[in-house]
């Protein structure tokens, strides 16, 4: 095993944590090793897609922490690689892991929800001293702000439930750091089935929040809570009764540690020994760039429409 790090001291101390590994500086030669099967990539943006280019082009299989890149069609070369070698892909939406959404899925895939109509979902945190100082805020490494961040685990969580999106309309502001990425982001999405995700995304919450709602057209899952300055991990199922009014309500609380990344990674193992396609994999991870480069767009596009009104209104 080998650990890699451009700081030498960073990749020594992984090295001692892990045990039995060695610490390298060449990501280069790490994925070309013959002795390595499978690389796990937790790099600013603008490295992830191209090392796991590199690391699927050499058989390797590849774990991609989110966003998976910058963009979507920086995972072009990533599909193309792995589909020549057989390597297995698989991004690091680790959120679909979290033990509130995988009972949630459960009920869900169950049909007891009856057909869906929306999901609402919030998430964000404060930031910290110097956070416009870090890699996040840099566009060139990053890709973007808050919805690089926090906003496309909601997107990914919105197509779970909700299935692919026809159309974005958003909006991506900076209100509160000097940063030339937005501190907030604004998404409406609109499924192929016409349902709704109505979602907010911010570095400007000053009490770390994660909220998850899933409507069904006879029962409400709401899932709070990441653990830790999130909050204890909650689910509470609402289920519509025939008279309506108050509806039965049954809820599961996950206080123990967070587990995701642990039970993300056992099911990519399960994926290379059965030969399977991971899911969420370098598709899924397109779908929900494509969801926030459309964001993007509009957000642009907003600023210059009261331009717009303004002349046609003086014409």
């Amino acid at each position: 095993m080998a650990c890699c790090d451009i700081d030498p001291a960073r990749a020594a101390s992984l090295a001692d944590k892990i045990g039995c590994c060695e610490p390298e500086t060449d990501w280069k030669k790490v994925v070309r090793r013959s002795d390595i099967d499978l690389v796990i990539i937790a790099t600013t943006h603008d490295m992830l897609a191209r090392i796991a280019t590199e690391a699927a082009r050499f058989g390797k299989h590849v774990l991609i922490e989110k966003p998976g890149a910058r963009r979507a069609d920086e995972l072009e070369p990533v599909i193309h690689a792995a589909a020549q070698t057989g390597a297995l892909v698989r991004v690091g939406f680790n959120h679909r892991y979290h033990r509130t959404f995988q009972k949630a899925r459960e009920i869900f895939e169950s049909g007891e929800l009856g057909p869906m109509m929306f999901v609402r979902g919030r998430y964000g945190h404060g930031g910290r001293p110097g956070y416009e100082s870090e890699w996040r805020a840099d566009p060139e490494k990053s890709g973007g702000g808050e919805a690089m961040d926090q906003a496309v685990h909601l997107v990914d969580l919105s197509r779970w439930f909700l299935g692919d999106i026809a159309s974005v309309r958003g909006s991506a502001r900076t209100y509160f750091w000097d940063m030339p990425v937005e501190d907030n982001a604004f998404l409406l999405l609109e499924s192929t089935e016409g349902q709704t995700a109505f979602l907010h995304a911010s570095w400007t919450e000053w009490k770390n929040i994660f909220s998850f709602e899933i409507y069904g057209k006879y029962g409400k899952l709401e899932i709070s809570g990441l653990g830790g300055s999130y909050g204890v991990e909650r689910l509470t199922y609402y289920r519509m009764s025939a008279e309506m009014g108050p509806p039965e309500t049954t809820v599961w609380e996950y206080p123990m540690a967070d587990d995701s990344w642990k039970s993300e990674f056992m099911a990519f193992v399960e994926d290379i020994r059965l030969g399977r396609q991971p899911v969420p994999g370098p598709r899924e991870a397109q779908a929900a760039l494509h969801a926030i480069e459309e964001m993007y767009q509009d957000s642009e596009e907003s600023m210059v429409r009261p331009t717009r009104a303004v002349l046609r209104a003086v014409k």
